[in-house]
């Protein structure tokens, strides 16, 4: 395949500068020494996976560092950064044109562009997304001068958001009878809430990675708003090393709304002529005390509460980034928007592969599986009334809870330090008849971690 007068081409085209698109630009780079790959992104900075374990048969641990794009060059010759979003895709022609005007043929592509935001109200200048570094950090900029901010969503970005909070008062609103519906269940949740709420935080680990940032926008009246340009997902404890603290001398308040979502949004102005009332933050659950402060802006949730607020975080979840690639290209999409992939992460079309949140899984999945944050079918998915649930909790130190269908363990919830993810993961892949062990799968007085080495 001959490329045209001004048109590079390579073997190897990679789309993404996050974890998927750097991991797989890093691996071709190992495997095919002698050809150039091209990596495209938005961004001058990407993630990079350091420090990678592997904990067991299926459990991975490592960690995420932003790294000048630079460096990725340095360590690999024949990767060639292209910093430039993509503007269209030619999949007849093996083409990929990005949005500084240039022209890439590739053999095989690989579509990591991940997702952005899925704002509740798109538009509205005090809605905030956070999804990458930008974001992350006009979020804090933000957060500086606020008193209060309500957070909408029950995602991994949420509970990390209400938990980091000092000094400033945090709505929280769920859709939910419990926080962080999507990774455990009501009880882990009863157990997660005094930490969650407690005005005194506990200490953090400080984080040592290297942390690159871009410099931002200048300070503005109104939220200071990210680029529109998306860079890469902010990856496990995208937290660190920002200063996320508001305007107030007290170190945590949180509230939670539950099984209620956002209704409108008002401008101050508008909500003034309206004449309505808001609420105080809420002392204790009953309190229903009018608000005397003019807030910037306003929300009106379903249960029929208003509150004012400096701003509000939509943390409601992603959309898949694949609209640079739909155009004149036919795809096989997911529910979810994504592309569809099989198990070799091949999309629909030839030579184009997908990996990360721009992807939908559309393979026949494990009986065991459901996702890698807590074991197996750790809330009993899909397994009707046939089953029973194994628990040990000790407050405040530990959440252990066990799913088990005929004597054998489906799933897990372990919260603490309780050092049996590897064991409870070999029993469920092997699925062992675990009946003559009853309770004592569960006794504190029994290392069980030994018992099945």
């Amino acid at each position: 395949m001959a490329a045209a007068p001004g048109v590079a081409r390579s073997r190897f085209a990679v789309v993404g500068g996050g974890i998927a698109g750097v991991t797989c630009a890093e691996k071709l780079a190992v495997e095919f020494p002698s050809e150039d790959i091209f990596l495209m992104t938005a961004s001058p900075v990407i993630k990079a996976v350091t420090n990678f374990k592997q904990v067991s048969k299926t459990l991975e641990e490592f960690d995420v560092e932003e790294q000048p794009s630079s460096l990725l060059e340095k360590r690999y010759p024949n990767i060639k950064v292209i910093q430039s979003a993509v503007k269209q895709l030619k999949s007849d022609e093996h083409k990929v044109l990005t949005e500084d005007g240039k022209e890439y043929m590739y053999e095989k592509l690989c579509l990591c562009a991940g997702a952005k935001p899925k704002l509740i109200f798109e538009g509205n200048p005090y809605v905030l997304g956070i999804r990458d570094t930008d974001s992350a950090q006009a979020f804090q900029k933000n957060l500086a001068q606020a008193e209060r901010i309500v957070v909408v969503g029950n995602g991994g970005i949420a509970l990390e958001l209400v938990y980091e909070i000092q000094g400033c008062e945090v709505i929280w609103a769920i859709k939910d009878k419990a926080i962080g519906n999507t990774f455990f269940d009501a009880g882990a949740a009863e157990f997660l809430i005094p930490k969650l709420t407690a005005e005194n935080r506990e200490t953090p680990i400080q984080c040592k990675r290297t942390k690159y940032t871009m410099e931002g926008s200048e300070e503005k009246e109104r939220p200071v708003a990210a680029s529109d340009k998306l860079g890469s997902a902010l990856g496990p404890d995208w937290h660190e090393g920002l200063d996320l603290k508001g305007t107030k001398e007290f170190s945590h308040k949180v509230h939670i709304e539950i099984l209620c979502e956002v209704k409108k949004i008002y401008l101050q102005q508008e909500f003034i002529q309206l004449q309505r009332t808001s609420l105080t933050f809420p002392k204790e659950e009953k309190n229903v005390e009018p608000d005397e402060v003019l807030w910037p802006v306003y929300v009106e949730l379903t249960n029929g509460k208003i509150y004012g607020c400096n701003f509000i975080v939509s943390a409601t979840g992603v959309v898949p980034n694949v609209k640079p690639f739909l155009h004149g290209n036919n795809f096989a999409v997911g529910e979810d928007g994504g592309l569809k992939v099989d198990k070799h992460m091949h999309t629909s079309l030839p030579d184009i592969y997908a990996a990360g949140d721009i992807c939908t899984a559309s393979w026949e999945l494990s009986p065991v599986w459901h996702q890698v944050v807590v074991l197996g079918k750790y809330n009993a998915q899909g397994l009707g009334l046939d089953h029973e649930l194994m628990l040990r909790c000790t407050k405040g130190q530990e959440y252990v809870k066990v799913v088990m269908q005929n004597g054998r363990m489906m799933g897990a919830v372990l919260i603490g330090e309780t050092d049996l993810e590897e064991t409870f993961e070999n029993l469920i892949l092997n699925q062992m008849d675990l009946s003559a062990y009853g309770e004592d799968l569960l006794n504190p007085d029994i290392d069980i971690e030994d018992y099945f080495d």
